[in-house]
């Protein structure tokens, strides 16, 4: 292996030659480097087009990299401590099914919390893998689901000895962590891979004041959403590997479901990225949390908001906190997070990250500015002000635990019918309903419909979620397994 240096970008770099080169392209992208389409150059730009080209030797190719990508991913794993990093081009939800499909062949138990992003569930419906959920911890006061017990967990494998792996959030989109560190050990000790869906949480990797991070904590595998708080363009992540995970083996699992396209833009904006946060990752992120802090504090003072931290830490289902994250409880002003989000965004001209039935969150990042956040505060006191009505009659809790009946592949698969879905109490869902962001479903495939989950989901759409997941654009209708196959 050549000798590293964080201070290089190799893919940059060699987009940078590949440009002086003068290249006559009889290759794709049919663009030719913008001149084929005139209002597409004239809204991205003539940088972008140019370097948006095609595998060639001098660019290496992703699928099978062995020069330029090559290198850059021996610098990612270096920059986040793992035995290898993959660049990832179709999201972390491809890195997510990635972990999921090399750790559990079909039929195969793989433990992990309820509240997983339905990318995990849909790589169950991929793969064949059997769930085994443990239900997260539940903050009752604020809705929200938390880390899982270790306890919990320690059943779970005990219940379960022959597992291959355990999945774990980390942290939730709220900012909760596990104890990462403890619940790697213990399936370490029963023989499972550990699996982190480390989407929220790129930062851990470059601030010491900050949770620990997977790879620290000697996890098998992670998924990192490099564009989510470390700078990329969307949909470019990272997945990281360690101990005895076969780098080949897991390259063949990306590859059956990544793109044989890879997007240079999203390439060399992970390669930067990678190489910004490893320079000057410990001070980006210091502001970042002195950011978030700040405006915590000034959230508080408002009144009826509740902007929460490191207070809430348990030792156990909230073993750390993400002090970058600024998640607030907005129910006893008398408004669902979704409204204040929707508030915000039709008459402040202001965009958070989501709104759910009791919560909200805006994301921070080395992006914002002081003035920006003053903006923000200013709006939530008027909000306050203008719209503070009565709690009562709102949802006092987010978490519904399922009744799992089937696994996620058998049920997506099964035959079906559709049922007016305030009709569908009783019934055996053959899809998903959930709320995006987060897009943590409230009923997956093989989860038992019930009453209180159809009062919820009519919630959500009263407050204005934007729900997603069944075929019916509406929500009106979801499919059910037919009943000889209940």
């Amino acid at each position: 292996m050549k000798n590293l240096s964080q201070h290089k970008a190799p893919i940059m770099e060699a987009l940078n030659n590949f440009k002086q080169m003068r290249v006559v392209p009889f290759d794709v992208p049919g663009h030719k480097r913008g001149r084929g389409n005139e209002e597409l150059t004239a809204f991205l730009g003539e940088k972008a087009m140019a370097v948006d080209v095609n595998s060639m030797k001098p660019l290496d190719n992703l699928c099978h990299p062995v020069s330029v990508i090559r290198e850059a991913e021996q610098l990612a794993a270096e920059a986040f401590g793992a035995k290898h990093a993959f660049f990832m081009v179709n999201g972390t939800t491809s890195a997510v099914q990635s972990m999921v499909m090399t750790a559990c062949k079909a039929g195969e138990k793989i433990i992990m919390p309820r509240n997983v992003h339905r990318s995990a569930i849909n790589a169950l419906i991929l793969s064949g893998a059997v769930p085994v959920y443990v239900n997260p911890g539940v903050n009752r006061e604020l809705g929200i689901p938390l880390g899982m017990a270790v306890e919990d967990v320690k059943q779970a494998i005990l219940d379960h000895p022959d597992a291959k792996a355990i999945l774990i959030n980390n942290p939730t989109y709220y900012g909760i962590c596990s104890n990462l560190k403890a619940l790697t050990e213990l399936a370490h000790e029963h023989g499972m891979l550990v699996l982190v869906d480390e989407a929220h949480g790129t930062h851990f990797y470059f601030n010491d004041a900050l949770p620990i991070s997977a790879m620290a904590a000697d996890a098998d595998m992670a998924s990192v959403s490099m564009h989510k708080s470390g700078g990329s363009l969307t949909q470019s992540s990272f997945l990281l590997i360690n101990n005895e995970i076969s780098e080949g083996y897991t390259r063949q699992i990306i590859n059956l479901t990544q793109t044989t396209s890879g997007s240079y833009l999203l390439l060399s904006s992970l390669d930067i990225s990678r190489k910004n946060l490893s320079l000057n990752g410990q001070e980006i992120f210091r502001k970042v949390a002195e950011m978030a802090q700040y405006t915590r504090d000034e959230i508080n003072k408002i009144g009826g908001y509740y902007a929460f931290s490191k207070e809430l830490c348990n030792g156990d289902t909230i073993y750390d906190f993400d002090i970058t994250k600024l998640s607030v409880h907005t129910l006893n002003i008398g408004l669902a997070g979704v409204e204040v989000y929707d508030i915000l965004r039709d008459e402040y001209e202001i965009q958070i990250e989501f709104g759910d039935i009791g919560n909200l969150l805006a994301y921070i990042s080395v992006g914002d500015r002081r003035l920006d956040l003053e903006r923000l505060v200013s709006a939530l006191a008027e909000i306050k002000r203008r719209y503070q009505k009565d709690k009562s009659g709102l949802f006092d809790h987010e978490y519904i635990t399922p009744q799992v009946v089937a696994t996620p592949q058998a049920a997506f698969y099964a035959p079906k019918e559709k049922l007016p879905i305030h009709d569908s109490a009783g019934r055996i869902a053959s899809e998903f309903v959930m709320a995006y962001p987060p897009g943590i479903p409230i009923l997956a495939p093989g989860e038992m419909i019930t009453k209180e989950i159809l009062s919820y989901i009519q919630y959500c759409k009263d407050k204005g979620s934007f729900m997603t997941g069944t075929e019916d654009s509406n929500i009106e209708y979801i499919n059910v397994l037919k009943e000889s196959e209940q």
